[in-house]
This record gives structure tokens, sequence and C-alpha cells, in this order.
């Protein structure tokens, strides 16, 4: 049986209980052994950067009904292939000046 791996935040609710708060016990632990949990740092805005770009390859992509799975690969590498090349870059608005104003009680205050 093949493996799902999941990369999710740290939200309360992204925990293998909530599997068996929506199924009953056998579909939950069924479920539960077929997932591999990765999550990211609290902190971790990178994850809104592959938020984005799983979203641009759904609405760019796979938007349609790809026949089979070796269509699926094609069109997929053909996808990455020109957002490579196009070298598509993230437009950072969150400064360095804004996260220290944000996140101030977070990190140490460095006097000068």
């Amino acid at each position: 049986m093949p493996t799902v791996t999941l990369v999710m935040d740290n939200l309360n609710t992204h925990t293998l209980g909530a599997l068996y708060e929506a199924f009953p016990p056998a579909e939950a632990r069924r479920l539960a052994a077929r997932l591999e949990i990765h999550y990211t740092p609290k902190h971790g805005s990178w994850l809104n950067v592959a938020e984005n770009e799983l979203s641009a390859l759904t609405t760019q992509c796979l938007a349609r009904r790809i026949g089979t799975m070796q269509e699926l690969r094609r069109q997929v590498a053909a996808w990455e292939g020109q957002r490579n090349q196009a070298t598509v870059r993230v437009n950072w608005r969150f400064t360095i000046d804004r996260a220290r104003e944000r996140l101030r009680r977070v990190y140490p205050q460095i006097h000068n």
C-alpha cells in the first residue's frame, strides 16, 4: 500500500487524532498507517511559497482531465520546465524591518 507524505503546519487540528474524530476507528487506523507526516516550523513562511506554487500548478496545469498517469507526469514535467525556464520568483513583501516589528516578542532585542 503506497504511503502518502503530508507537509502540514502546526495547526492544532492537524493530528492523527482528527482522523478518529472523522472516521470509524478501523478506517482511521487504516488511513493513519498510510500517512507520513512532516510538520513545518512554526514560523516557516516558506510554506506559503509552496502553497502558491501548488495553486499555480493546479490552475495552470491540472484544471482539466488528464487520462493516464504517464500523461500526468508528462504534463507536470512540461509545466515545471516552463516555470523553471521563466525563473518565476516570489515577491517578498514582508521585509526584515516589518518582521522585526511583528515578531519583536519572539526574538531578543539587540541594543546598539
